[in-house]
This record gives C-alpha cells, sequence and structure tokens, in this order.
C-alpha cells in the first residue's frame, strides 16, 4: 500500500530531527575529556598526585572512593556529599551509605588544592569521576577517559539514595531490573560488579548469606564465621574478594565459580542463572572483564549529568555555594 505524506509534515519532521540532533550535539559537546585543558591544565594531575598518596597510605582508600562514584551515580552530581542543612536532608545517612561509605576527607583535600589552582572551576562531580577512575588505576587495573564538565547539584535526595542504590539482598531478576532501569544491560551490570574485586564489607550486610544460605563455600563460611559472629559484630569488616582485595583483577569472578561471593547479591550473579556464561567469561578472561569495566564506568558517568548552566560548581563539596 502506498503512503502519501503532506509537504509541512515532512518539513516538520525534518525540522524535529534537526533540532533534536543539535540537543544531543551540546549535550554530547558540553562533556569532553579535555574540558578542563585550558581553564584548569594541572587538574587531572593534582587529582592522581592525591589519590596515589591516599591509596599509598591505605589500600582499602581505593575501593572507598571508586564506592562513592557509584553510590553518587545513579546521578552523578556529587549530591552524595552534600552535608545536611536546615534545606534537606543529605545521603550521607541513607541506608546503603550510613556508616559506610568513606573517602570523603580525600575528595574535600584535592577540592581544597584545586580552588587554590583554580578557583570555582572544577566541580565536585567531576571529582568522584576522576578520583574512581584513578583509584583503579593504582590498585592495578585499568583506566578510561572521563567525560568531563559535570556540574554539581544544589540538593540532595537521601528517599533516592535509598531506592536507586541495587541492595545487596537483591536476588539477579532485581539486580538486572535496578541496573535496566539507568540504560545498563545485564552484561554492564554483571562488568560493573566486578568492582567488588576490591573493598570490604560489614558484618550485617552479609551476616544472613553466611548463616542462611546454602550455595557458600562451607570452608569459606566457616573462616567468616570467625569474625562475623551470629549476634554482635556487626560492623567487623571482610573482603569482598578473598583471594586478592587489594588488586583490581578478576579474582571475584573466580570466587563466585567456587561460591566465594560474600554478598548475597554477588553470588546470585552465579546461581545457575542468565548470567552465569558471563561470571564464566570474566573468570577466565581478564582482558574482556577490563575492557568492559571501562566502557560501563564511562556509561555510568554519563547518567543524567548536569550540564552548562544548570547546578553550580561548589567551593566546597559539602555544601551548596
Amino acid at each position: 500500500m502506498a503512503h502519501y505524506y503532506s509537504t509541512s509534515s515532512i518539513q516538520t519532521t525534518i525540522r524535529f530531527c534537526l533540532l533534536f540532533s543539535l540537543l544531543v550535539g551540546i549535550v554530547s559537546a558540553q562533556l569532553s575529556s579535555n574540558f578542563y585543558a585550558t581553564s584548569c591544565p594541572n587538574a587531572l594531575s593534582t587529582i592522581k598526585t592525591a589519590v596515589n598518596s591516599a591509596v599509598s597510605s591505605e589500600k582499602r582508600m581505593g575501593a572507598s572512593l571508586l564506592r562513592l562514584h557509584f553510590h553518587d551515580c545513579f546521578g552523578c552530581d556529587a549530591s552524595v556529599l552534600l552535608d545536611d542543612n536546615a534545606t534537606f536532608t543529605g545521603e550521607k545517612t541513607a541506608g546503603p551509605n550510613n556508616n559506610s561509605l568513606r573517602g570523603f576527607n580525600v575528595i574535600d583535600t584535592i577540592k581544597s588544592q584545586l580552588e587554590n589552582l583554580c578557583p570555582n572551576i572544577v566541580s565536585c562531580a567531576d571529582i568522584l569521576a576522576v578520583v574512581a577512575r584513578d583509584s583503579v588505576v593504582a590498585l592495578g587495573g585499568t583506566t578510561w577517559t572521563v567525560p568531563l564538565g559535570k556540574r554539581d547539584s544544589t540538593t540532595a535526595s537521601l528517599s533516592a539514595a535509598n531506592s536507586n542504590i541495587p541492595a545487596p539482598t537483591l536476588n539477579l531478576s532485581g539486580l538486572i531490573s535496578a541496573f535496566s532501569n539507568k540504560g545498563f544491560t545485564a552484561r554492564e551490570m554483571v562488568a560493573l560488579s566486578g568492582s567488588h574485586t576490591i573493598g570490604q564489607a560489614r558484618c550485617t550486610v552479609f551476616r544472613t548469606r553466611l548463616y542462611n544460605e546454602n550455595n557458600i563455600n562451607s570452608s569459606y563460611a566457616t573462616s567468616l564465621k570467625s569474625n562475623c559472629p551470629s549476634t554482635g559484630g556487626d560492623n567487623n569488616l571482610a573482603p569482598l574478594d578473598v583471594t586478592s582485595p587489594t588488586s583490581f583483577d578478576n579474582a571475584y569472578f573466580k570466587n563466585l565459580l567456587n561460591n566465594k561471593g560474600l554478598l548475597h547479591s554477588d553470588q546470585q550473579l552465579f546461581n545457575g542463572g542468565s548470567t552465569d556464561s558471563q561470571v564464566n567469561a570474566y573468570s577466565s578472561n581478564m582482558g574482556t572483564f577490563l575492557a568492559d569495566f571501562a566502557n560501563a564506568m564511562v556509561k555510568m558517568g554519563n547518567l543524567s549529568p548536569l550540564t552548562g548552566t544548570s547546578g553550580q560548581v561548589r567551593t566546597n563539596c559539602r555544601k551548596v555555594n
């Protein structure tokens, strides 16, 4: 059947497409790896030096700084750094963050250094993104190009933090759904979960799995119970990757093959479900994992950024200007 379109409708469609292309071009143009090349040429080297120093002093800090970026995104606007004030309750006391997020002092130090170098130029959101990349590199992982030019929010949302950050109690379907809601594929979700190749978790987060689940290596469980009793010891720590907790590698996935995932959500990735094959692939090919992780991190850093004149560049990451 032939279809006929009026000239005016075609012109309208063309104008819409041109406008859409223009808007997409504007957004992509505002984020650039060279965003600070002229306005603050030493920004990236300053951040890298500070991260290397912090991670050298305490290996765990690398994971803590990466986690700050993760918990900020699902937004990427540095809202996670804001302290409570008279206008809003910040995100630091949200369930996934309270008594858990750390590294704020490192961000404060970096921001202070950058304000001395280039006042009112480098956003806290960009600092978090670069710090995450540099932390992975400092622990032996891969690098990637960070899109820069994000701006900082002027508010925070406790409820959004509570609802948006994937919980360690989620089953596979819940994990896939939570990441899909932000535009990530199941493969990208598995790759990003590989960040648990570094860092530690508190007993209170994995106790239920330890004492109630069967898909956990028995000797591994026994070793954990000595430091995570059935009651008490909530803040006692265990490494998310029992094999190489301060090296950014693919050991996390190898551990999953042996039922040595610390969190319920970790072992869900290899538990007879649709992501088993991806865990197998990453466990046998670290290069594939690192490449996928880097690409997913770039994608995460582009989640709904504030650009142009939206938001602000905070002079103190803990409070709005």
